[in-house]
């Protein structure tokens, strides 16, 4: 039985760890943990914000998952949605798709689908 998700792996060119850094770490406010020694050779990094793990792996040839995404949930979405248009991504809101939450969708730097949600109060 399957009871709960360990991490998301969304992937990214060779050699990009430190632009990864940027849009992940900086950005969203994600902190960087290590990766077992075993994996490190492989390249990429892995984040963690919460109970929310994402795992960068590289990919080769590298193809952006422009549909398939993770969605993170977060505190402060408008907050965050201005830190990402600030920093020139555009972000789609979705509002009212779903009963209950808020939500929108933008693009890492390497051009993966991110979706981001708050859940509000019905009625």
């Amino acid at each position: 039985m399957i009871t709960g998700i360990d991490h998301v792996q969304i992937a990214i060119p060779r050699g990009q760890e430190e632009l990864a850094r940027t849009f992940y770490g900086d950005l969203l406010g994600m902190s960087e943990i290590a990766k077992p020694a075993a994996l490190r050779r492989r390249g990429g990094c892995w984040f963690r914000s919460g109970a929310a793990f994402l795992h960068l792996g590289v990919e080769e040839p590298f193809t952006a998952a422009a549909k398939a995404h993770p969605a993170f949930l977060v505190d402060d979405l408008d907050g965050l949605q201005s830190r990402l248009v600030e920093a020139g991504h555009e972000c789609v809101r979705s509002d009212g798709e779903i009963e209950g939450v808020l939500r929108f969708h933008t693009y890492d730097v390497f051009g993966n689908r991110v979706e981001f949600q708050q859940l509000c109060e019905l009625g």
